[in-house]
């Protein structure tokens, strides 16, 4: 990473902006037969990470603006765990969840790419934190929250595995070819 921070929230940002394929390319790792799996701790399954991902920019898409357009106001709390429970994440849609969550990254992106230096200085309260945050601060946090849930959808993926004993069908042997003729 670079150390001039303009030069970071460059990175940062144009990271940002690929977050919707990681997601995308991720979930093909794992069997639709898991997707609603929860292993013996109650973490959340990969549809409720998905979909609590796709909230999450909901809310994402708002603070940003609020910090932009309104700095030293608050932000809206929420509890994620109620959202999940109350909202029902088994029954909703995956395509439309993906949809949501690209359409509002897509647009948070073109939004904040253009924003000048003195606006990243701007602060608005998260009562989840109970501390002021800046934009580059908001920008750390979602920047890194669709990679963060990933690893929690492989984490649930290594528990499935594990408690089925899982073992994987080997891939093609080296020493033949692929397609033999």
């Amino acid at each position: 990473m670079p150390n001039d921070p303009n030069q970071l929230r460059a990175q940062k940002i144009a990271e940002y902006a690929t977050h919707s394929q990681l997601l995308e390319q991720a979930l093909k790792e794992f069997p639709a037969e898991m997707w609603t799996y929860r292993d013996q701790c109650g973490c959340w399954s990969v549809k409720e990470h998905l979909i609590h991902i796709a909230d999450s920019e909901v809310n994402s898409y708002i603070r940003c603006r609020r910090i932009i357009s309104e700095p030293g106001s608050a932000l809206m709390a929420y509890d994620e765990n109620l959202w999940a429970e109350r909202l029902a994440y088994h029954t909703q849609s995956v395509e439309d969840t993906l949809a949501l969550f690209k359409f509002l990254r897509k647009k948070t992106h073109a939004l904040i790419s253009q924003m000048p230096a003195g606006v990243w200085k701007h602060s608005a309260y998260h009562p989840e934190q109970g501390a002021m945050i800046t934009l580059d601060d908001w920008l750390d946090t979602y920047h890194a929250h669709v990679p963060e849930h990933i690893q929690f959808m492989r984490e649930n993926l290594t528990a499935y595995q594990a408690e089925l004993n899982y073992k994987p069908e080997p891939t093609a042997n080296p020493e033949q070819p692929a397609n033999p003729a």
